[in-house]
């Protein structure tokens, strides 16, 4: 489990990236660390089995890293939620901002059976807008979003603010 590993150690801090003023934390080198790797799946299959969790939703493109190995953990199904134009069937969609701008992200229409609980999971929470808009587009699809799970929350940033109506659990926080 974590416990046995300072994930914290393993995530390396890229300064001014990507623009001038921003600490970036790259996950690449806990990634590449096969006992970090294996933590941080064990730990959310831990968390989440039992929960009665009918779907993991994995946020591009990093919460993919994340979300199959879960998904398969839980022997649950996986579903993307993609940038826009990038799934081919019928799509809910929605704009949102983000630090540095705005974004668009969809998810398929027909993804979930009414009703299902899902965990939505992503790398990291900044400022909530991304994931924000994840829990939309899952409700807009007819699931109820459970929990959404993080590796790295930067509490800073008081990303928690923007998702009060959700239960929240990272990994790690700065």
């Amino acid at each position: 489990m974590t416990d046995d590993l300072n994930l914290s150690a393993l995530v390396r801090n890229i300064p001014d990236f990507p623009i001038p003023g921003v600490q970036f934390k790259d996950i690449t080198t806990l990634l590449s660390n096969g006992p970090a790797l294996r933590s941080v799946i064990d730990a959310l299959a831990d968390r989440y089995e039992g929960r009665g969790i009918d779907a993991v939703v994995g946020v591009e493109s990093r919460g993919f890293i994340f979300s199959a190995p879960l998904a398969y953990r839980l022997g649950v199904g996986l579903v993307p939620v993609r940038k826009a134009g990038k799934l081919p069937a019928a799509t809910y969609h929605i704009e949102y901002d983000l630090e540095y701008g705005s974004n668009k992200l969809e998810i398929h229409q027909d993804a979930f059976t009414p009703g299902a609980r899902v965990v939505i999971v992503d790398d990291l929470l900044a400022t909530g807008g991304t994931i924000g808009a994840a829990c939309k587009l899952v409700e807009m699809a007819g699931a109820t979003v459970a929990e959404v799970a993080f590796l790295i929350e930067l509490s800073f940033l008081n990303g928690r603010d923007q998702l009060a109506d959700y239960s929240i659990f990272s990994l790690i926080e700065y």
